[in-house]
């Protein structure tokens, strides 16, 4: 059997029973190939190349400690017959046996449903919550405020070269969510022992995503492939029997006798009354007029922490020498970085959403006020690197004790940056930024921004301590990576859409305390980025699937 079928054959026959053996730690050199992989595996285990069933590459990372001599490091599962006797001649804990069990929707349960499960929103947790449930027989109704992905895009477009905005449909608001155009970041820090984390990858992989987000130690996608990929997902939902409605958002609940009994449904031409028993609440972080009505119908939320700041951006071959070393003899992808630091005053400050080779956008949903958030395509090929460096902020700095204060402060930060920038995105050099002044002019680096652009204060968006805190920390950075703090690095404002300002509080089956509501996702405050909200999304399916049997 030939290399590249080991490579293929356990994707297409599924594992004998489970069993593979996992070897840690096999490090190449980036010139190495597939082939190379297979030997040094078959050499670790002292077993000839025939008895290979199959070989999986399980992870994926760049060790970059000893620039630059730079290592590929890699996990792998391989599938033989005689396990049990290939572990017996195995010292130490390169190699271990492993049982691997696939992820499983629970079996349904037994309660009837009146009407069919209703999701709002179409971000990852709306979007994969209604596919594990439509998958399963479900047939759940979607909602979502904006267009579809292939009319938002054009939307988003035409925002960023004519600065039309629709505020239903923008970077914002729309299928797939504030992260289709963003990095497409794939990782996340969330412990998941049952698989909904690898499931994740699967279903994106299933739905046209590259395979080598499977084992990649950062996976990430890339806008111009996320829309297809979110394309696809919608596709099938509707395959199995969902409904996708574009172009409806929900402006009221209605609760009688303490159960949820409908929503109404706001299109461009009317509102509808439509039955619902069931409703997911997947509606991102931005859906402030969703947060404002949900509050007035006394529904549960407390305001929380999250972080605010700027885009950095920076010369990309500047951070790739800063991350691999000079002179590095291999093609490697484009350095990414992660910097923190806990200053003095108590703020925490750290990088968020760093895109290599990427652009920053013009991330705004709302007339006169401006958000910017980072993005990257999937070959991140850009000339600069960016990252949000961002600054804690907690209900202290809010100024009210109201649940929705958080918002308020958001809008008041985003405001100031329309109000700077004169609507377009205010930029400034860090050297000024520093001295509080307009910059006339950039130095060696120029801003990659989708949207116009413009110079202006960047810092008298802040208030006084964030704003000394965001300059502190850059100039902390600059000890970890050299040049992070050069004059003229540019920087962009105001990110503020980091994460939700909002919690609403779920029980244990992630339903509010007396009503079948699901808070779900980034939105209710229960997730940070793209795999995180999806695999929220996929819990949620399950509790709903426990509790009661598919839809006739």
């Amino acid at each position: 059997m030939g290399v590249g079928n080991w490579f293929s054959c356990r994707e297409a026959r599924g594992e004998r029973n489970g069993k593979m053996i996992r070897i840690n730690q096999i490090k190449l050199t980036p010139d190495k190939g597939k082939e190379e992989l297979v030997q040094r595996a078959t050499k670790i285990l002292r077993i000839s190349e025939k008895e290979v069933l199959s070989l999986k590459i399980r992870k994926q990372s760049i060790d970059a400690r000893k620039k630059p001599n730079i290592m590929y490091v890699y996990t792998v599962d391989v599938e033989v017959s005689n396990e049990q006797k290939i572990m017996r001649r195995q010292k130490g804990n390169q190699v271990t046996l492993i049982h691997e069990t696939p992820y499983d929707f629970p079996n349904s349960g037994t309660k009837k449903m009146e009407h069919r499960p209703v999701v709002i929103g179409s971000g990852p947790a709306g979007l994969f919550c209604a596919y594990l449930l439509a998958e399963h027989g479900y047939r759940p109704v979607v909602y979502e405020r904006g267009a579809s992905v292939e009319e938002r895009k054009k939307d988003v477009e035409r925002f960023w070269n004519e600065q039309i905005l629709n505020p239903n449909s923008n970077v914002q608001f729309g299928e797939g969510g504030a992260g289709t155009f963003s990095d497409g970041k794939l990782n996340t820090l969330v412990k998941d022992p049952v698989g909904r984390n690898r499931k994740v990858l699967e279903i994106f992989v299933e739905n046209g995503a590259p395979k080598d987000i499977l084992y990649s130690h950062k996976p990430h996608i890339g806008t111009d492939l996320l829309i297809t990929v979110v394309k696809n997902m919608r596709q099938r939902i509707l395959d199995w029997g969902g409904e996708v409605h574009f172009h409806s958002q929900m402006t009221d609940i209605h609760v009688e006798d303490g159960k949820l009994t409908a929503i109404t449904v706001t299109t461009d031409a009317e509102s509808i009354r439509c039955p619902a028993e069931i409703l997911v609440l997947a509606i991102g972080h931005s859906a402030r007029d969703t947060f404002s009505m949900l509050y007035e119908r006394q529904i549960p939320m407390i305001a929380k922490s999250f972080a605010v700041g700027v885009r950095v951006e920076h010369d990309q071959e500047m951070i790739n020498c800063a991350q691999y070393g000079e002179n590095v003899p291999y093609d490697l992808p484009a350095a990414p970085y992660k910097v923190a630091a806990n200053l003095e005053n108590g703020r925490g400050v750290y990088s968020f959403c760093m895109c290599p080779g990427g652009y920053v956008v013009n991330a705004s949903s709302e007339e006169g006020r401006l958000a910017v958030n980072g993005m990257s395509y999937h070959a991140r090929d850009g000339k600069n690197a960016n990252s949000a460096i961002i600054v804690t902020v907690t209900p202290k700095d809010y100024g009210s004790e109201h649940p929705l204060a958080g918002v308020r402060f958001q809008q008041l930060l985003e405001e100031r940056a329309y109000q700077v920038g004169k609507g377009a995105v205010p930029v400034q050099c860090f050297g000024d930024f520093c001295e509080n002044k307009v910059t006339e002019h950039f130095g060696k680096i120029e801003p990659q921004i989708k949207g116009a652009y413009t110079f202006a204060n960047v810092r008298a968006i802040f208030p006084k301590e964030i704003g000394d805190s965001i300059e502190e920390g850059i100039k902390v950075f600059d000890r970890q990576i050299h040049g992070f703090a050069k004059d003229d690095t540019v920087l962009s404002g105001v990110e503020s859409r980091t994460s939700s300002p909002v919690r609403i509080p779920r029980n244990q089956e992630l339903h509010l305390e007396n009503l079948r509501i699901y808070p779900c996702g980034e939105g209710a405050g229960y997730a940070g980025g793209i795999t995180s909200a999806a695999m929220d999304g996929i819990k949620v399916a399950e509790m709903i699937a426990k509790e009661f049997t598919f839809f006739d």
